[in-house]
């Protein structure tokens, strides 16, 4: 249980960070104005109380591991919203990110 959490603290992480992020980047870069960009400034902050939720207490073990997440999750976000196409590298990368992720938070340490 304590790993499922862990997956879907990271999942709303990503959804906070990328999606703050991209709101932002739609009111500067694509001129939508001041409420997309205080709306992303809102998902951004929410995304650094998201983390402070996962059960491993170690700040630099959750970000270094959450970096992982958001190379994907990145990618997944461009796909999805941007009709960005990754290539075989972009997906290649983004699985590597990921069996990073799962090593450093999933790997068994002793107590």
């Amino acid at each position: 249980m304590t790993v499922l959490r862990s997956i879907l603290l990271f999942g709303l992480a990503a959804v906070a960070e990328i999606g703050g992020a991209w709101l932002v980047w739609q009111g500067v870069r694509e001129h939508k104005g001041v409420a997309w960009i205080g709306a992303g400034v809102i998902a951004l902050g929410l995304y650094g109380f998201v983390a402070t939720l996962q059960p491993d207490a170690n700040f630099g073990r959750i970000l270094a591991a959450y970096g992982g997440v958001f190379v994907a999750g990145s990618l997944l976000w461009g796909m999805a919203l941007d009709g960005f196409r990754p290539d075989r590298w972009d997906v290649i990368g983004a699985a590597i990110c990921l069996l990073g992720v799962a090593i450093i938070m999933y790997a068994p340490r002793p107590s």
